[in-house]
């Protein structure tokens, strides 16, 4: 079971393949504050998004978004995802190619960007210094 504005677990990471799943697990996660994250099947594959931008938080500053960069290109590097966006409120990586892969990638960038975002919100001093 989640709890409204934390990470989600890999197994509780919608899939919204479908527009109207899409369309309830955005709507979820601006009615709870908190950072929309899902995966989706595109073909054979499947894709992971995050949208900052659910949450009425603030975004986090560059130097905490450069350390989710350097893991996607770990992704990259790896062969695990082919295409990676990370910028400060959005997040999307595909093809990957298992679904549990998806969700694993998901999980892991959910609690990164939530305990970033969290840092932020808690260390004020860190506002403006990008």
């Amino acid at each position: 079971m989640s709890t409204p504005g934390m990470p989600l677990q890999a197994a509780l990471i919608p899939d919204c393949t479908k527009p109207e799943a899409h369309h309830a697990a955005y709507k979820s996660a601006k009615t709870n504050d908190t950072i929309f994250v899902c995966i989706a099947r595109h073909g054979r594959h499947w894709k992971v998004q995050l949208d900052a931008l659910a949450s009425s938080k603030p975004i986090v500053p560059e130097q905490a978004v450069r350390v989710l960069q350097s893991a996607a290109e770990a992704l990259v590097a790896a062969g695990t995802v082919t295409n990676a966006n990370v910028g400060a409120d959005y997040i999307s990586m595909w093809p990957i190619e298992t679904e549990e892969k998806a969700r694993e990638i998901a999980a892991a960038f959910h609690a990164a960007l939530h305990g970033l975002q969290q840092l932020y919100v808690a260390v004020p001093s860190q506002r403006g210094t990008t």
